[in-house]
């Protein structure tokens, strides 16, 4: 099993990060938290988890232990996958998460993309106890400029978002709120979607 990798940052996208450690270049999908806790930087360390299936084999990074530790919570209730957890953990900030499980809010669950009811009441009651157990600091740097607007579109085209209706809600999105991180300009355009 993979704890870590610690290499130099090759590449580095809204939704996945190439990391090259002896001469082996690791893709790894990350969530939107992680993207902000990376960019800027050269070198990086990713605690990660390996989602080994038939057919692929899959690593997910994140920057600290405390949230690998949040997304294996989310991913032990039945019905969340990884891609889920992880569009989660895009979607709201780990304070937002705990929040919502603890105040028992599913109706902001239910606003993540892939969520239903169902699912987002199943991980209220799997995870009430389990998730004060891990906390995150997050620490989103500002973004501005028409590039932000062009990632933002192109990790929602890779979330699964039609091009067109991602390209209108982040430009309504940028125009309406200049001084948006690119964090927070992919979760407001996931809430609209």
């Amino acid at each position: 099993m993979i704890e870590y990798i610690k290499g130099e940052l090759v590449d580095l996208t809204p939704t996945c990060a190439i990391v090259e450690t002896n001469g082996i270049g690791y893709s790894i999908n990350i969530s939107l938290v992680t993207y902000s806790e990376l960019s800027g930087h050269k070198q990086c360390k990713l605690y990660v988890y390996e989602a080994i299936r038939e057919d692929a084999y899959v690593l997910y990074g994140f920057t600290t232990q405390s949230e690998r530790a949040l997304f294996l919570l989310l991913i032990s209730v039945s019905g969340v996958g990884a891609n889920t957890a992880r569009m989660i953990m895009s979607s709201l900030s780990a304070s937002e998460l705990q929040e919502a499980i603890a105040t028992e809010n599913s109706a902001l669950l239910k606003n993540v993309k892939g969520i239903g009811l169902k699912t987002a009441q199943r991980i209220i009651v799997d995870l009430r106890d389990k998730v004060t157990k891990t906390s995150l600091a997050t620490n989103m740097p500002s973004a501005a400029g028409r590039g932000v607007v062009s990632e933002a579109v192109a990790a929602l085209v890779m979330l699964g978002f039609q091009q067109s209706a991602s390209q209108k809600v982040v430009e309504k999105l940028a125009n309406d709120n200049s001084g948006l991180s690119l964090e927070q300009l992919i979760k407001k355009a996931l809430q609209m979607l």
